[in-house]
């Protein structure tokens, strides 16, 4: 039936077949259980050499789709972490401040306690002073008590011979007494203000251990407190570390979202006039990068250059004038690029991109005004050199305002800067007249008018072709 060389190509198609399928096979199993490991972004390079341009384009997707539902998940965990760090802060914080008032109050209790240790110092001298005068009083009270007592026990014989006369007896005996019962009084007050201080000895006493237990207790809640900080410390510094991985994860799946985005971008083989179901292509995508809604972004590039179709009819010719000529019949035309605020910029990026900044398209000037906006988005020199770098971040090449993908970027990238992302009419209708003259000024107001109008003609057009795409 075959001939051998017949054969052999037959076996060998067979084989390389066989192979394919069951990569495939292989593929799409490893697709679903290991994303984390299929979208590395050498493992992605790999597939580029082994897959079709369609096959390629739809592991990007779900790839991108996987790292931007990674980078929402890991934004959860930032954000959670973050309150858990918040929450110990605080805590650490309450703490810190509870050591502050334990340590006041354990100073203010020490310094207590030593005033009260000067007083019960002081009292115990009191108290001993007291007590020696106590002592000396008994003395002279037993010395009276016993010259009381002699002389009471004294015969009528011998008062009669000591003295004089009987009256000085009685006299001597009566100042005795007098003597006997002063000190008397004087031991009893003595013997009442000691008992007093010793009451107020007992009671200082009573008030320094109470406050020495205070003071204790007080020193138990702060080392206590002082624990409990050290704790939360450890938990706080675990949390800021896992918040930092978070944060380096987060980076990370953005840099590869980027990265993929990048290469789907690439892939969208575009012509510098695309249809209107390319331009959406288009769209979609930097919608992604942009979050500027597709009908807004296609209805704005439709009414400056009908999405890539017109972009420019004239050329410069004088750099230091910036007169120029119309490119369908040569006839000179002035104003055609401000020579001061757009020329030099003008010369840079086409010399960047070679091109002859001579014969490159650009607008022509209303009756007001300069012309010399370049390419599908019509940005003039001096504005895409602010979005230069903006779209190289993404692209990761030197941008170039006549290719359509790029002037797709700068566009929502303009359109974004001035409010477009809220996407309510108001806010779109005052980017888009931003984007036509810089400010809002109601005598321009056709062109966020008409914007607006195609905008919502597109949104329809939009939902017809997701509906097809679905059957």
């Amino acid at each position: 039936m075959f001939s051998k060389p017949s054969k052999t190509k037959f076996y060998k198609a067979l084989i390389f077949s066989l192979i394919a399928i069951l990569f495939f096979l292989n593929f799409s199993v490893w697709g679903e259980e290991n994303l984390e490991e299929i979208c590395q972004l050498e493992k992605i390079e790999e597939q580029s050499k082994i897959l079709s341009k369609e096959e390629y384009r739809k592991l990007l997707e779900k790839c991108q789709k996987y790292y931007e539902e990674k980078s929402e998940q890991i934004e959860k965990d930032i954000s959670q972490t973050e309150k858990e760090r918040k929450t110990l802060q605080n805590q650490i914080s309450i703490l810190k401040n509870k050591i502050k008032n334990l340590d006041y109050q354990i100073y203010q209790s020490n310094l207590m306690i030593e005033d009260l240790k000067l007083q019960i110092g002081d009292t115990e001298n009191s108290i001993q002073k007291n007590s020696e005068k106590i002592s000396n009083l008994k003395d002279k009270l037993k010395t009276i008590l016993r010259l009381i007592y002699k002389e009471d026990h004294r015969s009528s014989l011998e008062i009669l011979l000591a003295e004089t006369k009987l009256s000085d007896f009685f006299d001597n005996l009566m100042a005795l007494e007098k003597v006997s019962s002063k000190n008397q009084e004087l031991l009893k007050e003595i013997k009442t203000l000691k008992s007093y201080l010793e009451e107020q000895k007992v009671s200082l006493d009573a008030e320094r251990e109470d406050l020495e237990k205070a003071v204790q207790v007080q020193t138990l809640q702060k080392q206590e407190s002082e624990k409990t900080k050290q704790e939360k410390d450890y938990f706080l510094k675990l949390t800021e570390t896992e918040y930092q991985k978070y944060l380096r994860e987060k980076e990370e799946s953005q840099k590869r979202v980027a990265e993929i985005r990048k290469r789907v971008f690439e892939l969208i083989g575009i012509p510098e006039a695309p249809t209107f179901g390319e331009a959406y292509e288009i769209a979609k995508y930097v919608e992604q990068i942009t979050g500027v809604r597709p009908a807004l972004l296609l209805a704005v590039l439709t009414q400056e250059s009908n999405i890539g179709k017109n972009v420019g009819q004239c050329y410069l010719k004088n750099s230091q004038t910036g007169e120029g000529v119309a490119i369908q019949n040569g006839r000179k035309i002035a104003r055609v690029m401000n020579p001061q605020r757009d020329v030099p910029h003008f010369l840079t990026i086409t010399k960047e991109l070679g091109r002859d900044p001579f014969n490159t398209p650009v607008s022509c000037p209303m009756e007001y005004g300069w012309g010399g906006a370049m390419g599908p988005a019509q940005f003039i020199p001096s504005t895409w050199i602010f979005y230069k770098e903006k779209i190289q971040a993404i692209t990761g090449k030197t941008p170039d305002p006549w290719n359509i993908k790029d002037a797709f970027l700068a566009a929502a990238l303009y359109l974004k800067d001035y409010g477009a992302l809220n996407q309510t009419y108001e806010s779109e209708w005052k980017a888009a007249m931003i984007y036509f003259s810089g400010t809002t000024n109601r005598k321009f107001r056709f062109y966020g008018d008409s914007v607006m109008q195609i905008a919502g003609q597109y949104e329809k057009d939009i939902s017809e072709i997701e509906k097809l795409a679905k059957m």
